[in-house]
């Protein structure tokens, strides 16, 4: 095929406004798939891409790995030219290029952007005048100017430079952070805001007339870095205000006062209050990994995010508080972690999804294998479950039943299938991190 190479910025507006312009994307995962359906929807020509195989076979077949991704999804969006492919090459039919790759840390706390920097090595060879370049991954301030827009810059043979003016020829680059949130059914992604921010006017111009087609309203600030410091600030202050209520759990617990209770009277407050509540750690692959990303940039300024380093260290610290928890409420059954049968009640970061990055239930189950419990989980949604980034669990999913062989349930994930006053009535003893038991009077159950 033949690419068709947008001259001006108008050809390429005209070209999104009629669902004319082919639309890629980089990355089929949590991000990456669920934004190709919506350009699908909207009847644009959608390409997918990624490394892995078995996901681009999966798509191409008209299946699905994302739970609340049902096959007919992708089917649908077959019938309006949706495909997934491993071959970059394609990238010069593309008018517009959307990239959706993981933005880890590594084992030193630091930001892992090979993923981002491997596909715009990949892309750059590949790129053609007036295409329009987005990159999706959380990452810290500057990312797209000093990053990204070099790479593209460096790789591509013809010697395209970023448009930065209106009359400028060349490739146009912008930033614009994801906002999914697996798992909630209130909001209509189409009613989820998107701020763009482009190397340049007809980069943000481009941008925000793309996403326009799919989302309700777009909001255009004045910079990549605008825009990447607008994604960590909205998940810092989750993380700051998550460690808030963890450290008060902590506290009422010692005073006797539920803290669940507290959070419930206060939410009744019609100004000035947000709720949030605590849990045995963060999960995701945003909010426990936001704060390290700021404050790793932040150093390159002399300049050190202490309140958002004790978030993120009352935060990490709460898997270990789940451990001691766990031996505390063993010990009163005259018993130790060691040598203990454990079932851990959920695998997944959140409820009712399958999403494992960053869950806490991986922390916990390892270290109760490393203080000598044989451990066992439970998790609708994962019947096995190998090894990841930061993990080698290689387990399979345990059925519910005859939990009383069990010396401790620990309720992780608090998924709406699980049948919790069951559970207790049949289990020895509920480590209940979730307030899943709510409403359940048993001295079998500890909350935490």
């Amino acid at each position: 095929m033949t690419a068709t190479t947008p001259s001006t910025l108008t050809d390429l507006k005209q070209r999104v406004e009629s669902r004319e312009a082919r639309v890629g994307i980089v990355g089929m995962g949590y991000v990456g798939l669920p934004l190709a359906l919506l350009f699908s929807g909207e009847r644009f020509h959608v390409t997918g891409f990624d490394i892995a195989p078995d996901k681009v076979a999966a798509l191409n077949a008209g299946n699905s790995y994302i739970v609340r991704i049902l096959p007919a999804m992708i089917q649908q969006a077959q019938r309006s030219g949706f495909r997934a492919t491993a071959d970059y090459s394609e990238i010069a039919q593309m008018d517009a290029v959307i990239i959706c790759v993981p933005t880890p840390l590594n084992e030193y706390h630091e930001p892992d952007l090979s993923f981002v920097t491997g596909t715009v090595e990949a892309i750059a060879p590949h790129l053609h005048d007036g295409q329009l370049i987005v990159l999706e991954s959380t990452t810290y301030p500057g990312t797209t100017d000093e990053l990204v827009v070099p790479l593209l810059e460096k790789g591509n043979p013809l010697g395209l430079k970023v448009a930065r003016t209106l009359e400028q020829s060349g490739i146009h680059v912008a930033f614009s952070p994801e906002r999914e949130d697996p798992g909630n059914e209130t909001v209509s992604r189409h009613d989820i805001p998107k701020v763009v921010g482009g190397c340049g006017p007809a980069a943000a111009e481009l941008a925000a007339t793309l996403y326009g087609t799919i989302f309700r309203r777009v909001v255009r600030v004045s910079s990549p870095a605008v825009a990447e410091m607008t994604k960590l600030l909205e998940n810092i202050y989750r993380c700051v205000n998550i460690a808030m209520v963890n450290e008060l759990k902590q506290l009422c617990m010692r005073m006797g006062i539920d803290i669940h209770e507290v959070i419930d009277a206060a939410r009744t407050k019609p100004f000035g209050f947000q709720a949030f509540y605590p849990g045995p750690g963060l999960g995701g692959h945003c909010i426990p990994i936001d704060p390290f990303y700021l404050s790793w940039k932040a150093k390159q300024f002399d300049f050190r995010t202490r309140f958002i380093e004790l978030a993120g260290e009352v935060n990490t610290n709460m898997p270990y508080f789940v451990i001691e928890q766990v031996a505390s409420a063993l010990n009163q059954h005259s018993k130790s972690i060691k040598g203990s049968n454990v079932l851990v009640l959920g695998l997944a970061y959140k409820r009712d999804i399958d999403d494992l990055r960053e869950s806490p239930s991986l922390t916990i189950i390892e270290l109760l294998r490393a203080k000598g419990a044989t451990v066992a989980y439970n998790d609708p949604y994962f019947p096995k479950v190998g090894q990841g980034r930061h993990y080698a669990l290689n387990m399979t999913s345990t059925p519910l039943e005859n939990l009383a062989r069990f010396d401790a349930v620990v309720i992780v994930t608090d998924h709406t299938s699980y049948d919790y006053p069951a559970i207790v009535a049949q289990a020895q003893l509920v480590i209940d991190t979730r307030n899943a038991t709510k409403g359940i009077v048993s001295p079998k159950i500890v909350r935490c």
